[in-house]
């Protein structure tokens, strides 16, 4: 699965305006178009940050979905709504499961849940295998794909491997690893990973 690991920069005071409406208008409206509204998030360190994650097939039913979001009735009428509250939508990572991204049932997050989300940067592509401590919910990597759908921005340029986990990240960092970035997430009530 083709996954986007999205990091929101919101107006001051605005994050739970943006969750409400997310959790209430895209959601369903995004999976009936086939695509996978993965888990969405408070980081517990950045009041002003919003984080989700969104899944595809593969690189041409991403574009196919997006279009059809974008350019649909539910965007028309509730995006204006959500860009106001956001001061930067652009930091987002296209990647690519190694460890799947588990989905469990919607609506049951607990409110004091924290996942870790940990990010290894690399000069080169990581080698494989990737070990997977105990307590690893997913693994991605960079997609080296071209974003199909440039309406919407991608970083690039970049080799990184994202871990999912539901305690800190543990043990050595290999040493390829050039930067280290990690954030602690609270799942919002609608959130299928958590």
């Amino acid at each position: 699965m083709i996954v986007e690991l999205r990091r929101y920069t919101l107006r001051e005071g605005r994050r739970d305006e943006l969750i409400d409406l997310f959790d209430r208008e895209f959601i369903e409206s995004q999976e009936d178009l086939g695509m996978a509204v993965l888990g969405q998030f408070r980081d517990r360190d950045r009041p002003d940050q919003f984080v989700w994650l969104r899944g595809f097939a593969d690189m041409p039913s991403r574009r196919t979905a997006l279009t059809a979001f974008y350019t649909g009735p539910v965007w028309a009428e509730h995006g204006p709504a959500a860009n106001a509250t956001m001061l930067d939508s652009d930091d987002v990572m296209l990647l690519r499961e190694i460890v799947a991204v588990p989905v469990f049932d919607r609506g049951a997050a607990e409110p004091e849940a924290i996942l870790y989300a940990t990010v290894w940067y690399s000069a080169d592509p990581f080698p494989d295998p990737v070990p997977t401590p105990e307590d690893t919910l997913a693994v991605l990597r960079t997609e080296y794909a071209a974003n199909n759908f440039p309406r919407l921005p991608v970083r690039e340029g970049e080799h990184a491997l994202v871990w999912l986990t539901r305690a800190p990240l543990q043990g050595e960092v290999p040493a390829e690893v050039v930067k280290t970035e990690s954030f602690r997430l609270g799942p919002t009530h609608r959130s299928t990973l958590y």
